[in-house]
């Protein structure tokens, strides 16, 4: 019920700053879903109080300030702070734990730099995913144009799922309806990207085959 609250207080009070600021401490370390915060802003960009565009923008924005947050902080302080903190009781009181750090450099040695496009689209891996990019000493201009890329595709997603309700869901019953159905629509958009990601490697295997086939 307290999500349902929120996403009351969503639709009543969002704007591009506040989908920023909410979007920022989504990406950082502090637990918060995107899932709420994104689709009533796109669904307020359909009734006309706010475009689409600048609704993913500054969503993605946010996302990339709180994933340099991560970021800076790793890189800084380091992997015993890092882990120092997770086991603390505000680390504990952020969701944070060892297990789940460990899963997110795991994550992140298994994929490489390229985790950080991917690994947005992951749960309990996502908000934590700068975290290791920083410890790594990840170079920070690719960190930057890979997290906007992640994230910016993640937003997008959450978007036009929240575009396409303001057609068949009455704003009374908006709050409901995505505190009811969030999981699904997390799992919807995690597969509808999951799909693109497959259509652009086998586009790109089918494309290697025929410049092969073109050298032979």
């Amino acid at each position: 019920m307290e999500s349902l609250g929120f996403i009351q207080w969503c639709l009543d009070n969002l704007n591009y700053g506040t989908i920023m600021l909410l979007m920022t401490i989504e990406s950082s370390f502090i637990p918060f879903p995107s899932e709420i915060v994104v689709p009533p802003a796109a669904y307020m960009a359909a009734a006309g109080d706010m475009s689409l565009l600048g609704v993913i923008f500054f969503s993605t924005f946010g996302a990339v300030i709180g994933a340099t947050i991560n970021y800076t902080l790793s890189y800084k302080l380091g992997r015993s702070f890092v882990y120092w903190f997770v086991n603390t009781r505000v680390g504990h009181m952020c969701l944070l734990s060892q297990e789940k750090m460990e899963r997110a450099e795991d994550y992140f040695r298994e994929h490489g730099v390229s985790s950080t496009i991917i690994g947005r689209l992951v749960p309990a891996v996502r908000q934590l995913i700068s975290i290791p990019a920083g410890l790594s000493k990840m170079k920070f201009s690719i960190f930057i144009c890979y997290t906007f890329l992640g994230a910016g595709i993640w937003n997008s997603i959450l978007a036009f799922i929240g575009y396409g309700l303001h057609s068949i869901v009455p704003k009374d019953q908006l709050g409901e309806y995505i505190a009811q159905y969030k999981p699904y629509l997390f799992w919807g958009g995690v597969f509808i990207f999951v799909c693109f990601v497959g259509y652009l490697i086998i586009s790109g295997i089918l494309k290697n085959k025929k410049n092969n086939k073109c050298h032979e």
